[in-house]
């Protein structure tokens, strides 16, 4: 996406300074920041190629696990690459459409994040309310447009606060406590009138999460309607046990977003440094924790990453074994009448042939 447009301070820059008070410690603090972020690579980047490989889970509910991972590769890339060039190399300064490029994507990428585990709730209401009717609601082409409408949903509501802000002109002090550009930090940088920016963003938070959250509910209480008409103990089991993960889900995600939003606004006596580190594991925690929760809860899932774990670990392993077999037997060889090539010949194409080889080589 291009750069926002300004009016006022275009070449201008901010100062964001990573966690005050523990300036100290911000090469101890990086190592967390580090091992989350290769974590949730890792995850995320693995269950994205066990669906993309396996065949039979190419169906709504893994297509929705891959469109959460992508949003969990997203959130800690746009914010960990900056704070850790701040924690070791003391690279502060981000410039203004910088900045608020990065506030951009960092909320929108919320918002799809937020929109994805509704449809996640829908999909568990279909599955277990009206499952006859499962592949007809909820197909994969219609999973894919659910993931374009919320999209466009986060960008609609989102573009208007770097634009509010881009016509603000920003006071000389421009050093933000922080390891990112959130927008409030970025609001209390505006030296003009700034009520439309925090009326909107408050407005949107609530609307936003309100709603989604709202949606939830309601999923799960016919869900859970449902579950008690059943007479079977072993089926309520069963019906229970596959909303788990995505219950796990939303609480690794809207607690800390919650506990973040609550110590901002009533938190006065509270320390900034505790304000921007909640604010840092709400962006780390849940893409680390994600696609573990659904390895651990999912048995089809865990099944196919274990599957394709131990062939790629047998392939290395018959790989090193192949080659260390060809060359104890040609090793070995004794040569008559001096003929040494033409019997390495013969051997290599037996053991290629035998499945040893690989491919026809001069040993």
């Amino acid at each position: 996406m291009a750069p926002f447009n300004f009016t006022h301070s275009d070449t201008s820059t901010f100062i964001l300074t990573g966690i005050p008070g523990l300036e100290a410690a911000h090469i101890w603090i990086s190592i967390p920041f580090f091992t989350f972020y290769i974590v949730s690579l890792l995850g995320n980047v693995t269950l994205l190629s066990v669906v993309g490989k396996e065949q039979t889970l190419q169906k709504p509910m893994y297509l929705l696990l891959c469109m959460l991972a992508l949003t969990d590769i997203a959130t800690p890339t746009f914010v960990v690459p900056k704070a850790l060039g701040i924690f070791w190399f003391n690279l502060e300064g981000i410039t203004v459409a910088g900045c608020l490029t990065q506030m951009f994507f960092l909320h929108t990428i919320s918002v799809m994040h937020s929109s994805t585990l509704v449809t996640m709730a829908f999909d568990r209401y279909v599955a277990i309310c009206n499952p006859l009717r499962y592949a007809t609601i909820l197909s994969n082409a219609q999973i894919a447009k659910l993931g374009l409408v919320g999209f466009i949903r986060a960008v609609l509501f989102i573009l208007p606060l770097p634009l509010l802000l881009s016509q603000q002109t920003f006071c000389a002090n421009r050093i933000i406590p922080h390891t990112q550009c959130e927008h409030i930090a970025m609001v209390k940088m505006v030296c003009g009138d700034i009520r439309v920016s925090r009326i909107y963003g408050f407005v949107l938070m609530f609307v936003i999460n309100g709603f989604d959250l709202m949606l939830i509910a309601l999923s799960y209480s016919l869900i859970i309607r449902a579950v008690l008409r059943i007479s079977s103990h072993k089926a309520h089991q069963k019906a229970l046990n596959t909303c788990t993960a995505h219950i796990c889900v939303m609480l690794t995600y809207y607690t800390p977003t919650f506990f973040s939003i609550l110590t901002h606004h009533f938190g006065q006596g509270i320390p900034p440094y505790v304000h921007i580190i909640l604010a840092d594991l709400y962006l780390l925690i849940p893409p680390m924790l994600n696609p573990i929760i659904y390895g651990v809860k999912t048995k089809e899932l865990r099944d196919k990453v274990v599957k394709y774990t131990c062939r790629n670990s047998a392939d290395t392993k018959f790989t090193q074994s192949s080659a260390d077999t060809r060359h104890d037997i040609t090793s070995g060889l004794q040569c008559p009448s001096g003929n040494c090539q033409i019997v390495r010949e013969y051997v290599n194409q037996h053991l290629v042939g035998c499945g040893l080889g690989g491919r026809p080589e001069v040993l």
